[in-house]
């Protein structure tokens, strides 16, 4: 019997698991509230459903004989993958009662507190206690935390709603701003950590979590007083011996508590030499955007991150070889995916930006506005741009992504630069003073 598996999503990051699944020989069906997806072009059938009805999407893979549903890089996607997978009868390594865990951000920190596990202090505040409490009230509510701050909804994701409060007299103001994105009642106040941060990605296999990868998550402060945005992911980490075992150990923990047996397991954490480990976020899905890292940096080492989601449907034996075959220690190659972000202005001139993606080490460029259209914040485009870097070592990867930093540009049809200036961070310099 040939397969039928509904990939959930259908923007650019979907369209190697649609070609992927059909490369095995499964009949492919996409489904979200894009018209207008990429991986539609490529699906054998595709519906226009938002990803959140998921009653709709449960009697369509009822009617299509649908028999796997998979979908990754977003919580909503998974949080609806779950529902869906439970109304319609499929297999899914989540069952609804578990996404708790995983989709509240407080949820989550209440575990971590209750197995001891290291996270940055963190209170929740009502918000109505922002717009009526007073100031002395306000205070109380995050009494013991050190400043600086950030201001959180429990809710969304990819830094949406995330303020930074540097000052006793700015928690109002600045979580109010953050109320303007969930619907929750109640927002998150946690200590800001200062630390490296880390993407790790896992898989849980009878119970064990897999590590896939880990790798350096960079920020660059873009303005002043502006949270700091994701500018580059560098595979693999410099840290990776250092924070390999205490993040893994972290996990394995957490799922225990939580009873996940299967499926993609992601934390993002931060670390520092003589602080440890502190829990930032755990997900149950793949970071959008780095499974080509992955493969890039260990060759022929591993398969397809991606083909885990597949072989978890269809070939679950296969996943087992591939782990005894997967050793993080020892890349093929260094890799990094650098993110460029940009202003609300027009798109004009990308001619800058088009040659950098002509560069030898460019795995894959990926430039997501045309030329006359205007970025947006939080809409279909995450980035400007993002290009895919692989070198033979970590110097050719700093030197090539300084060329890019520095050389990068989108301007406006007045000239004015779209593109914020990415930096690298100072790691020898950090890391002598610690010495």
């Amino acid at each position: 019997m040939k397969h039928k598996v509904l990939i959930l999503g259908t923007l650019g990051e979907f369209t190697e698991l649609v070609k992927k699944a059909k490369e095995k020989g499964y009949e492919t069906v996409v489904c979200d509230g894009y018209a207008d997806g990429i991986a539609r072009t490529y699906a054998d059938k595709a519906y226009t459903i938002p990803v959140t009805d998921v009653d709709a999407i449960a009697l369509m893979c009822r009617e299509e004989g649908v028999d796997g549903i998979i979908t990754s890089f977003s919580d909503l996607l998974l949080e609806c993958m779950v529902k869906i997978a439970d109304k319609a009868g499929l297999p899914c390594y989540l069952k609804p009662e578990q996404l708790f865990w995983y989709r509240d951000k407080s949820a989550c920190r209440d575990v971590l507190d209750k197995l001891g596990l290291p996270a940055p202090g963190f209170r929740k505040i009502s918000v109505e206690l922002l717009k009526q409490g007073s100031e002395e009230e306000i205070q109380q509510s995050i009494a013991n935390l050190q400043y600086p701050l950030i201001s959180k909804p429990l809710d969304k994701y990819g830094s949406r709603g995330i303020f930074i409060i540097h000052r006793s007299d700015e928690v109002r103001k600045k979580a109010l701003q953050t109320a303007e994105y969930t619907d929750c009642q109640e927002i998150l106040v946690e200590e800001y950590n200062d630390g490296y941060e880390f993407n790790m990605m896992t898989w849980v296999m009878d119970g064990k979590v897999n590590v896939i990868s880990i790798a350096d998550r960079e920020k660059t402060e873009m303005e002043e007083g502006m949270l700091p945005l994701s500018t580059r992911n560098v595979y693999p980490s410099r840290f990776l011996a250092e924070v390999e075992k205490s993040a893994t150990d972290i996990l394995q923990n957490y799922i225990r508590y939580t009873g996940q047996t299967e499926g993609a397991l992601s934390m993002q954490f931060f670390w520092k030499p003589g602080r440890g480990i502190q829990v930032c976020e755990i997900a149950g899905r793949f970071f959008g955007y780095e499974h080509e890292l992955t493969d890039m940096v260990y060759g022929f080492q591993t398969e397809d991150a991606l083909e885990l989601l597949l072989d978890y449907l269809y070939e679950k034996d296969r996943i087992k070889e591939m782990f005894d075959r997967h050793d993080i220690y020892h890349p093929v190659k260094y890799g990094a995916v650098l993110y460029f972000q940009g202003r609300q202005l027009q798109i004009a001139d990308q001619t800058a930006a088009c040659e950098l993606a002509k560069e030898k080490c460019v795995v894959k460029p990926w430039i997501f506005y045309k030329e006359g259209e205007h970025v947006i914040e939080y809409g279909p485009n995450p980035y400007l741009a993002l290009y895919y870097i692989e070198t033979e070592n970590r110097r050719q990867l700093e030197m090539e992504t300084e060329k890019f930093f520095s050389e990068m540009s989108i301007r406006d049809p007045e000239g004015r630069e779209v593109a914020y200036r990415n930096k690298i961070p100072e790691y020898e310099k950090e890391k002598k003073t610690d010495d």
